[in-house]
């Protein structure tokens, strides 16, 4: 079998090896006689493997002890309306910086349990640039502030750290997370839907700086608070444990690939090929996000017209190059560069976006 390469912008590609060895396992799961799907989560085979997959996350991301690690069921959504419950008091202010869809996705879960004050907005210039940190309007005392580290729609990315003071800093890392080195101290929380860098759909991880524990929060169930989670390890329900498992397998394969370290080489490479195709162009392919501001992780593009776009998105699907369509909020062509993704696929794209423009253009 013949493997296309996928740029699905999630849930995206998984790394072969992890497929292969959960085909392998999912029968008879490390000489139990039953899969890892069918045994219980309380079980000490798969408290082990529970726990073996945080000590490989916190190897692979660098996270500090004092830092709790949940892996949770729920999207990153799911998340965004959870944080304002747990670390917000009712009606306290928590500052937004808004880089595309995904932000204001986040304000709207938040928007119900807080005030929320828009620190800085992009939408004006179409979400092709972050906000100057200088521009950014900051509220004293408020609960936190919050960024999406990567707009997987709009392809706005954080290349760097900014300093918000003594407020500490949220970041959805969904379509980021281990993709280079990051310094964890530098924020309160940090959340990732699993499905694009570190695994299946269906787990989410949040990494919290366990002094925000302290906060009352405001009244949530029990299922609702972190705080019971954290004390539970993650099981205070049933967890997903198949996507857990998986999820592992990736933090496993990963450290054995190089660790973030070269994962961020593999996405420079493959960044680089993409952008490098679209800027030679001549202006027959076009990305509208200013340079600095470029993701590495999910580059949208646009073609002279609508019918040329629909010929790329059915023309590259029949040279196996899976999910290349675009976000429906922006059109035109996307293409995710997971950590997964070799950079053998980032450059049978490029064949194919070169051979295409001189069929076309």
């Amino acid at each position: 079998m013949t493997r296309a390469f996928n740029f699905s912008a999630g849930p995206a590609t998984l790394p072969e090896a992890v497929l292969r060895q959960a085909q392998a396992e999912m029968l008879d799961w490390n000489g139990i006689g039953a899969s890892i799907v069918e045994i219980s989560h309380r079980s000490q085979d798969f408290i082990a493997v529970a726990a073996q997959a945080e000590a490989d996350l916190r190897a692979l991301i660098g996270i500090p002890d004092d830092y709790a690690v949940l892996f949770l069921s729920g999207g990153a959504t799911t998340h965004q309306a959870l944080l304002a419950l747990n670390f917000a008091a009712p009606g306290q202010v928590v500052d937004y910086v808004v880089t595309g869809h995904w932000g204001k996705t986040a304000i709207r879960q938040a928007r119900p349990y807080c005030t929320v004050n828009i620190a800085a907005d992009g939408e004006a210039g179409g979400f092709h640039d972050i906000p100057a940190r200088d521009t950014w309007q900051l509220t004293p005392g408020a609960a936190y502030v919050h960024i999406t580290a990567n707009e997987t729609i709009h392809g706005v990315e954080f290349r760097d750290t900014p300093d918000v003071g003594d407020v500490p800093l949220f970041a959805d890392f969904s379509s980021s997370i281990a993709s280079e080195p990051l310094d964890v101290s530098k924020y309160g929380v940090i959340y990732a839907g699993a499905q694009k860098n570190l695994g299946p759909v269906g787990v989410a991880v949040v990494i919290i700086r366990k002094d925000l524990f302290e906060r009352a929060g405001q009244p949530r169930a029990d299922i609702f608070d972190y705080r019971s989670h954290a004390e539970r390890d993650s099981m205070l329900n049933t967890p997903p444990t198949w996507n857990w498992y998986l999820a592992g397998l990736v933090f496993k394969w990963m450290l054995a690939e190089g660790g973030v370290a070269e994962f961020a080489r593999r996405n420079a490479v493959k960044s680089s090929l993409v952008y490098g195709a679209i800027d030679a162009s001549g202006g027959f392919y076009r990305n509208e996000v200013v340079p600095a501001a470029r993701s590495r992780m999910n580059i949208p593009f646009f073609l002279p017209d609508d019918t040329l776009t629909a010929r790329f998105v059915a023309e590259s699907k029949t040279a196996g190059l899976l999910a290349l369509k675009g976000h429906k909020a922006v059109g035109g062509i996307r293409a995710s560069l997971y950590n997964a993704l070799p950079v053998e696929g980032a450059q049978a794209l490029v064949d194919f976006m070169r051979d295409f423009q001189q069929r076309n253009g």
